[in-house]
C-alpha cells in the first residue's frame, strides 16, 4: 500500500496503458494498429526533435508522409533505408541541409517501422511477445536492483546496477520464452527473448544519453508519472528491431 501511494500516478497511468494495449491487441485490426502505431510514432518523433535540438517543424510532414506509405508498402522496415538514400541525395544537392535533421528518421522511425512490419509478418502474438519481454526486463531490473543492486552498470544511467540488469534479463528471458512458444520453437524463443531483453536495456540507455545531452529529465510530459512517449517505448525501439531481424534469420 505504501508503494502504491508513493507511485499512485505512475501505477494508474501504467495500468491504463496496459488495458489499452490489451484491447487493441484483442481487436487485432490492421488499420487500427496502423493508426495507433502512427499516433505513437508522431508523438515520439516530436519528442525526438526536441532531444536532438532540431527546430525544423516541416520534418513532421515527412514523418506523416512516411507513415502513410508504411500503411500500403509491404516492407515498412525498408522505408527508413530509402529515406536515408533520399536525404543523402538531398544533402548532396543542397549544402544548406543539415545531417542532424535525419536523426529522427533513424530514431524513433526505424524502431516503429520494424515493429509494425513484425506485426504484419508474424501477427499480434509477436507484439505481445515483445511487450512481455521488454516490460519484464524493466520490472525485473527494478526489483532486483532495488533488492540487491550494488555494482554500478554505467555512467549513462547512474541508477542502474549490474545486478539489476542481469536480473532483468533473466526474468524477461524466462517470462518471454513461454509467450514466444506460440510463435517459434523452444530454443529460438529462449534465444530471441534473451537478446531482445538485452537490447531493450541499451534502448533505455540510448534514450538516457539523449536526455542527458539535452539536459532534460524526461522526453516529455504527456503521460503522468511516466514522462513522454519515448520514455515508455525506448526499450521497444531497440527490441523490436532485434526481434524482427532474429525472427527472419532463425525461423
Amino acid at each position: 500500500m505504501h508503494i502504491f501511494e508513493d507511485h499512485k500516478e505512475r501505477i494508474t497511468t501504467g495500468l491504463a496503458l496496459v488495458a489499452a494495449v490489451l484491447v487493441i491487441g484483442f481487436i487485432d485490426n490492421f488499420f487500427l494498429m496502423w493508426f495507433i502505431f502512427g499516433v505513437i510514432y508522431i508523438l515520439a518523433f516530436k519528442e525526438a526533435l526536441m532531444l536532438f535540438g532540431i527546430e525544423d517543424e516541416s520534418l513532421y510532414l515527412y514523418g506523416v508522409g512516411l507513415w502513410f506509405v508504411a500503411g500500403i508498402y509491404p516492407y515498412g522496415d525498408d522505408l527508413f533505408v530509402l529515406a536515408g538514400v533520399a536525404y543523402a541525395s538531398a544533402v548532396a544537392y543542397n549544402k544548406e541541409l543539415e545531417w542532424k535533421n535525419f536523426l529522427p528518421f533513424l530514431y524513433p522511425t526505424a524502431g516503429m517501422l520494424f515493429m509494425f512490419t513484425m506485426y504484419q509478418e508474424y501477427g499480434v502474438l509477436s507484439l505481445l511477445w515483445l511487450l512481455v519481454v521488454v516490460a519484464m526486463t524493466d520490472v525485473g531490473a527494478y526489483a532486483v536492483g532495488k533488492s540487491i543492486g550494488k555494482t554500478p552498470f554505467c555512467e549513462t544511467s547512474p541508477n542502474k546496477t549490474m545486478e539489476g540488469v542481469v536480473g532483468g534479463i533473466v526474468v524477461a528471458t524466462l517470462s518471454g520464452m513461454f509467450i514466444g512458444l506460440f510463435v517459434v520453437d523452444f530454443m529460438v524463443s529462449f534465444l530471441i527473448s534473451a537478446l531482445v531483453a538485452t537490447s531493450s536495456i541499451f534502448g533505455d540507455l540510448f534514450e538516457s544519453s539523449l536526455k542527458r545531452a539535452a539536459d532534460v529529465k524526461d522526453s516529455g510530459d504527456l503521460l503522468p508519472g511516466h514522462g513522454g512517449v519515448l520514455d515508455r517505448i525506448d526499450g521497444y525501439l531497440f527490441g523490436g528491431i532485434v526481434m524482427l531481424v532474429l525472427l527472419r534469420g532463425l525461423v
